[in-house]
């Protein structure tokens, strides 16, 4: 029977598979395909809610708001940059790091920490979206969308006792919405001196944590403890209004100092000058300047055939850095034809001089800054001068100051200050004929102008004027204009492509204004002015 099934069984496989395939063969050939049903479009409103909201997820961030902005290009720099990016942070993770775990070595019986492994993998972040403000601050914020679900190897090795205890950070995924702020721009590379981070709302981050090879995210509860800490730890240093700042470089040696006060300079009298003039007489005047101003030195009148010359013509300058800038003294010859010859000099450096105290100095004039000339130099002569630096009120913008008193009233702000006026950009400006604009400032008389920058609608001067006042501008205005001028024909070359008057009053009561405003006969034309004033304590 054995024999016979088997017989049996070979014939039905030898017979079976050739007559299979042949009614396979036939009902493939001649069988009706069936009709292919057309895939069915729905409206997503007509989905539900449960299936919109799992669509919802999947959806970039700047398909749901048109404020931000996609930026694939980013994503591509990240992507190529990554490899560089993965080292420098690494390194600078593990020098953080050092000095933490050098806090533990040596307690509770631990040997030695270190980083075994440290890699951020080979996926970089994804920026999904990204908003960027404009303020009339000088500072720039970002608000990017981050996504990151890298393939790290970060493999912390502990030591023990004589035991090696091995912590590994596995699949790391973190969702973020940062603002990060660039502040205060500056012209010098790269352009910011802070980089301030907050976050808008407390991230998320989730990860596996193995230690020796065991995974123990999966204990019950431990999971939800270790991510409900991380975000209220996150949240407490760094959730909006806290914030981390970053310093990139030193804002004080490349930012344009503010005024902190006024020198008040009386040049008194020369006593016996160096003569000059062939008839053993000369004919002074007197230079004065502070080192890092770019203003033109101002002058004294000239007393003719005198070597005792008086004076007592009084000069305010502008300070800026009290400790380490130098008031410039030189005293010159006038000559008719020809340039003037230089009798002497003399340097007083500011740091001497106490707040609001009148000093009087006489100094010995020298050749050149030199001050180790030798004993037996030729007199030059002697200048006295007397010199008082009034430092500004420390005030707090926004109408208060430090000490909190209220400036709502005109007595509150009498006395002399300085008005500093910074032309900062204009916008949208059009002329009929050519668009090469500089603005100008008209205040109590005097004329201040910016730079010409050619053919531009959109330009940016960042000037600075001041005006030195004895009384706090009450009740004025200021007059801004943006003119164009044609560059090569000189007839008919100026054109107004706007004006603004400001007033002054909100200024001095509130210390600051800082806005853009509409100009006056332009289409869309806006310029963006700051002005400040600086009332003497």
């Amino acid at each position: 029977m054995g024999l016979i099934s088997s017989i049996f069984g070979i014939l039905g496989f030898s017979i079976g598979i050739p007559l299979g395939l042949l009614v396979g063969f036939f009902l493939f050939v001649y069988s009706e395909p069936k009709e292919v049903k057309e895939t069915e479009v729905v409206p997503i409103s007509d989905l539900g809610p449960n299936a919109v909201q799992e669509l919802l997820s999947e959806i970039p961030v700047w398909m749901k708001s048109p404020d931000y902005e996609r930026v694939d290009w980013m994503n591509k720099f990240l992507l190529y940059m990554w490899p560089s990016l993965d080292k420098a942070i690494c390194r600078m993770i593990e020098s953080m790091a050092k000095p933490i775990f050098a806090e533990y070595i040596g307690k509770y019986e631990i040997k030695n920490i270190e980083f075994e492994t440290l890699s951020l993998g080979t996926l970089p972040p994804t920026i999904c979206g990204i908003k960027v403000f404009e303020t009339n601050e000088n500072e720039l914020i970002m608000e990017p969308i981050i996504k990151w679900a890298g393939n790290q190897n970060i493999v912390v090795a502990l030591k023990l006792l004589s035991l090696q205890i091995k912590f590994q950070v596995v699949d790391l995924q973190i969702f973020a919405a940062p603002r990060i702020t660039l502040k205060p721009l500056v012209p010098t590379i790269p352009c910011f001196a802070n980089i301030v981070v907050s976050l808008l709302e407390k991230p998320h981050v989730d990860f596996g944590l193995k230690i020796s090879g065991g995974d123990i995210m999966s204990i019950p509860g431990l999971y939800r403890y270790v991510q409900e800490t991380i975000k209220k730890q996150v949240a407490t240093l760094y959730l909006w209004p806290q914030a981390l700042e970053i310093p990139i470089i030193d804002e004080s040696s490349v930012a344009i100092k503010k005024p902190v006060g006024i020198l008040h300079v009386n040049v008194i009298r020369a006593l016996k000058l160096l003569k000059m003039d062939l008839l053993g007489t000369s004919d002074p005047y007197v230079k004065l300047s502070l080192s890092g101003d770019k203003l033109p030195a101002k002058k004294t009148t000239i007393k003719k055939r005198n070597l005792n010359p008086e004076w007592n013509e009084k000069f305010k300058l502008v300070v800026k850095d009290p400790d380490s800038q130098v008031l410039q003294l030189e005293v010159f010859d006038w000559d008719k034809i020809g340039e003037d010859d230089k009798i002497g000099m003399q340097l007083i450096p500011l740091k001497l001089l106490k707040p609001c105290e009148s000093k009087e100095f006489t100094l010995d004039l020298l050749k050149d800054t030199n001050v180790t000339e030798p004993p037996n130099r030729k007199p030059r002569g002697q200048i006295v001068v007397d010199l008082t630096f009034a430092p500004f009120r420390e005030e707090s913008f926004g109408g208060h100051l430090e000490n909190g008193a209220d400036r709502s009233s005109d007595e509150d702000v009498q006395g002399a200050g300085l008005l500093s006026v910074l032309i900062q950009e204009a916008e949208e400006v059009e002329g009929k004929s050519h668009n090469n604009p500089y603005a100008l400032v008209f205040f109590r008389g005097e004329k201040k102008k910016t730079k010409m920058l050619r053919k531009t609608r959109d330009p940016r001067w960042n000037e600075e004027f001041q005006f030195m006042l004895e009384e706090p501008p009450l009740h004025e205005k200021i007059h801004i204009e943006v003119m164009s001028k044609r560059t090569f024909f000189r007839f008919l070359s100026k054109e107004s492509l706007g004006y603004v008057e400001i007033n002054l009053n909100d200024v001095v009561n509130n210390g600051r204004i800082n806005d853009k405003y509409h100009l006056i006969d332009s289409r869309n034309g806006a310029i963006h002015v700051e002005i400040r004033w600086h009332g003497l304590s």
